[in-house]
């Protein structure tokens, strides 16, 4: 098939891979403008652009497609699909209606559940033990389209959303291939909008922990919000990020949330809500690097009745 590739962080680089594999002639490929990133806030070109570039595809990072001059190149490709996997945008309707056989997207989530654009992290966030990938058609509204195809995978007991993502990607590869093979033999599914749930983008404040939350319930965040915004709180008034966290009942269901109830050796714990207490793993203090919970009680004056996350 000519296709029309529309994507943009890493997780969408293995069903581009796999449509070239495949044989399928990739006409052009869309992605999010070079944006600056990391420390120095240094100009980064998108993963799907440095791979179509190794491969000698053409690349379009057009800033805006909601105009004509964009519709224009869209159409102008005179593709058989388009595969979306997660592009950044909503296509116009215009887009939807060029390719002779539609749009497809691949979605990491089993919908109707986690439609929107961070189903991996709220799947993790919201303690599910089971996610997975949808290959659907793309409709105007956002993620309600007819599924074609959907696969299953559990979430492992520690899994953080990176881990996750970098296996729903190989997934959705998969899932992708099968779905354009069989094409002609599958009859699209239509969704029960009565079983929808969402998943909305991430914003900096998801991150802030509520230590009266049970430590479960924490954990889950601590997993669920990697790369970004991460699950963070404070010491002394000076930031403080947890990489790794493991659920315990609480010794002392007196203290206070957000209270060090042991600190010693390996085990720095923290009370959480309902009688429970997190044991704090591997943490990041404001602008050092990441240590260990014995590394971080070496190195700060932290103590029993001390409370995290206090004004």
């Amino acid at each position: 098939m000519r296709i029309v590739f529309m994507g943009t962080p890493r997780a969408a680089v293995p069903t581009l891979r796999r449509c070239i594999e495949d044989g399928h002639e990739i006409v052009a490929v869309w992605t999010q403008p070079d944006r600056p990133s990391g420390r120095g806030s240094r100009v980064t070109a998108p993963p799907v652009k440095e791979f179509a570039l190794e491969h000698g595809l053409t690349v379009h990072q057009p800033q805006r497609i909601k105009n004509d001059e964009a519709k224009q190149l869209f159409a102008s490709h005179d593709a058989d699909i388009a595969v979306v996997v997660a592009y950044g945008r909503i296509l116009p309707e215009e887009f939807l209606r060029t390719p002779s056989r539609g749009c497809i997207n691949v979605h990491f989530s089993l919908l109707p559940r986690y439609r929107g654009a961070a189903p991996a992290n709220w799947a993790i966030i919201n303690g599910d033990h089971q996610t997975g990938v949808t290959t659907m058609f793309i409709e105007p509204t956002l993620d309600t389209g007819p599924i074609l195809l959907q696969r299953a995978t559990d979430i492992g007991p520690t899994e953080t959303a990176p881990e996750l993502m970098l296996r729903l990607s190989e997934i959705g590869a998969e899932s992708l291939s099968e779905t354009l093979a069989n094409l002609d033999n599958i009859t699209p599914k239509p969704q029960d909008d009565s079983e929808a749930t969402f998943a909305p983008i991430l914003k900096k404040e998801d991150g802030l922990i509520d230590w009266i939350m049970q430590a479960k319930a924490i954990e889950y965040r601590i997993r669920g919000l990697q790369p970004w915004p991460n699950a963070y709180t404070s010491f002394n008034a000076r930031g403080l990020t947890i990489w790794r966290a493991e659920p315990l009942a609480s010794a002392n269901p007196q203290a206070q949330p957000g209270e060090v109830i042991f600190a010693h050796g390996d085990d720095l714990l923290v009370q959480c809500g309902e009688g429970t207490a997190l044991r704090l793993l591997e943490l990041q203090p404001e602008s050092r690097k990441r240590m260990s919970g014995r590394e971080f009680l070496a190195g700060k004056q932290l103590k029993v009745d001390d409370r995290l996350g206090k004004a």
